[in-house]
């Protein structure tokens, strides 16, 4: 079983929002997508999605863009995303996933030797918010490790990045350290503002992976 991730799909199945307005990036991005997607992963396998799913803007709307979602091998992790406004209460969500689709929030899913957990974060000109996400991900984080044996792996997902606009750690770091989270996924930042941003960053343990799709030239990232 192996595990991959992406995020920042955007995908508007049954209401066109055409992406490519965002630059060239996007042009015949989901196809890139998609094609990738089927060559890597195997029906066993984990798709984390981090985020930024639909631009629907209810969930009667969002549900053809999961069923697309749904028609892709492996098994999908879903964390919310800024822009799913879709996404309402927990269980109305979890009511309308595919049977091969999950979703995480304010707790944790364990899959084998992995445990998966995280919340979406938010930018840290917020303070309230992002107050309120550091509990949520001490609440998953708790989770995670009441369900944790020797041997298994904690991997952390997140919509927005864990550090702040310097690259300094925040207390999302502190927490994911203190839980002996192993990998954080993360996405939100797009091409061409953050086209310095690292791909891939170690610290104190914690490897932290950037996997929106436009930074990641709409390929999954293999995690383990």
């Amino acid at each position: 079983m192996k595990v991959f991730a992406i995020s920042d799909l955007h995908l508007s199945i049954n209401n066109s929002k055409p992406m490519d307005i965002f630059g060239p990036v996007w042009e015949g991005y989901l196809d890139k997508v998609v094609a990738d997607w089927k060559e890597k992963v195997k029906d066993d396998d984990i798709v984390l999605l981090a985020g930024d799913h639909s631009w629907a803007m209810k969930l009667d709307d969002a549900k053809s863009d999961l069923a697309f979602l749904s028609t892709l091998p492996g098994k999908k992790i879903l964390i919310r995303g800024n822009h799913d406004y879709w996404w309402s209460t927990i269980s109305k969500v979890r009511k309308v996933l595919f049977k091969d689709m999950f979703a995480i929030q304010n707790d944790s899913l364990k899959i084998g030797s992995y445990i998966f957990c995280g919340t979406r974060g938010w930018s840290f000109d917020d303070e309230k918010l992002i107050n309120r996400e550091l509990i949520r991900l001490e609440m998953s984080l708790k989770d995670a490790k009441s369900k944790m044996k020797e041997g298994d792996t904690i991997i952390c997902m997140l919509h927005f990045p864990p550090f702040d606009k310097n690259g300094k750690e925040t207390g999302f770091n502190r927490l994911i350290e203190d839980y002996g989270v192993k990998y954080v996924v993360y996405g939100h930042l797009h091409l061409p503002s953050s086209k310095n941003a690292k791909l891939k960053i170690t610290r104190n343990g914690v490897t932290y992976l950037l996997t929106s799709c436009d930074m990641v030239k709409n390929s999954l990232v293999e995690i383990v």
